[in-house]
């Protein structure tokens, strides 16, 4: 009974590792390059990116159909709540409501 054990546990390990293997081959050739203007992103809407990937995206996920008020108001209740900085907020004022 032991010798059986050993050897489908030793099977579960080497598949998982093979199946581990081929997921990230699998996503690394499934990644496309983006086009050049998709790239060039201005800088503020990059940090707001990273500003709401930082402290946002943990419980939400950025809608872009909010209005620039709606939004200037969700983001100030918000920034007491996550603590954020007034750069921060005007970063993800421009980031979420253009």
């Amino acid at each position: 009974m032991r010798p059986f054990l050993s050897s489908v546990l030793t099977l579960l390990v080497l598949s998982s590792a093979g199946v581990l293997a081929a997921s990230k081959q699998q996503a690394t050739t499934k990644e496309s390059p983006k086009p050049a203007a998709a790239q060039q992103k201005s800088s503020t809407q990059t940090d707001g990116d990273e500003v709401f990937t930082a402290n946002c995206g943990r419980c939400h996920v950025p809608p872009m159909s909010i209005s620039r008020r709606t939004t200037g108001t969700i983001i100030m209740h918000m920034r007491a709540r996550a603590r954020l900085s007034r750069e921060d907020e005007l970063l993800l004022l421009k980031y979420m409501a253009p």
